[in-house]
């Protein structure tokens, strides 16, 4: 049975996004001045249509190639 997976990746608490601080900036340069710890993730969606456990083959997946689990924090989504 396929089943959609989202996962999202951010960064670890303590890990600077620069991306995240570039939002924040400009937000309140553009009038919303209340903006504050922004963070920029990435969400990878895709159908899965694997035998087993699919939470324990998303975590692979996640550990081996979607997430740099140095830097990176991860929650799965399986629908």
């Amino acid at each position: 049975m396929t089943k959609t997976v989202k996962v999202h990746i951010f960064l670890k608490p303590g890990v600077l996004d620069v991306q995240g601080k570039a939002v924040e900036g400009a937000l309140n340069g553009l009038g919303w001045p209340g903006v504050a710890n922004a963070r920029v993730g990435k969400l990878i969606e895709f159908d899965f249509d694997g035998e087993g456990d699919t939470q324990a083959e998303v975590k692979r997946m996640c550990e081996t190639l979607l997430a740099n689990t140095v830097i990176e924090s991860y929650r799965i989504e399986i629908g």
